[in-house]
């Protein structure tokens, strides 16, 4: 499996089986994500940021509701969150997405707005490979309490993903201090990373991805 962030939310997620698009992002977040072909493309939630399909070539299956979903092999769990401070009302919807394929399950969390409920948060525990947006922003979870739920879900590999670059256009916090809460080191950003069963790591390991360029 090769994991590619595209910059933002976005990634590919390329098995042999089938490829994800997650969260296909516009010219106007900052990033070019060009025009990656999928069999699936999954939706998070309506921001314009986060659903730019006319980006992604072939005939990808869209799914954007949550349930459980069967394609090309891929096995995709979508499970409604609140996106939101947790005093808020519950106006905006997420969801975040477990994808089975290979033999590993990658979890991105989509535009998290706070801690997963009980029942929520077992679903997710225990993925192989978490996304999770840690530059805070737009009523999201900012690096602190990224680091927290990072912790809870206990994935062996974290990779961030919404947060500050060179060409990012929203204001948003570098991975900094999501490292230093989740009291970890990342070295210098990969252009993408390789996985399967039996290379993911037996103890939770941060890797910093570089966007597409």
């Amino acid at each position: 499996m090769d994991i590619t962030w595209l910059g933002h939310s976005c990634f590919r997620i390329r098995g042999r089986e089938a490829t994800v698009v997650a969260n296909p992002c516009p010219p106007s977040t900052g990033y070019n994500i060009g025009k990656p072909t999928a069999d699936i493309v999954t939706i998070s939630d309506t921001d314009e940021n986060n659903k730019y399909v006319k980006a992604v070539a072939g005939k990808p299956v869209i799914i954007s509701n949550p349930g459980e979903y069967e394609i090309h092999e891929v096995f995709v769990t979508g499970i409604r969150t609140k996106r939101g401070a947790p005093d808020e009302p519950e106006t905006k919807r997420n969801l975040v997405f477990i994808m089975e394929f290979e033999g590993l399950k990658v979890c991105h969390l989509g535009s998290l707005g706070g801690s997963p409920t009980a029942e929520q948060a077992e679903e997710m525990t225990g993925v192989d490979i978490l996304l999770i947006p840690v530059g805070g922003g737009d009523d999201m979870i900012d690096g602190a309490k990224a680091a927290e739920i990072a912790s809870l879900l206990e994935a062996r590999v974290i990779i961030p993903m919404r947060f500050k670059t060179d060409i990012s256009k929203d204001e948003l916090d570098s991975p900094e201090r999501f490292l230093k809460e989740l009291g970890a080191s990342a070295g210098e950003p990969q252009p993408k990373l390789s996985i399967n069963r039996s290379t993911v790591p037996t103890e939770t390991k941060v890797i910093l991805l570089d966007y597409k360029r």
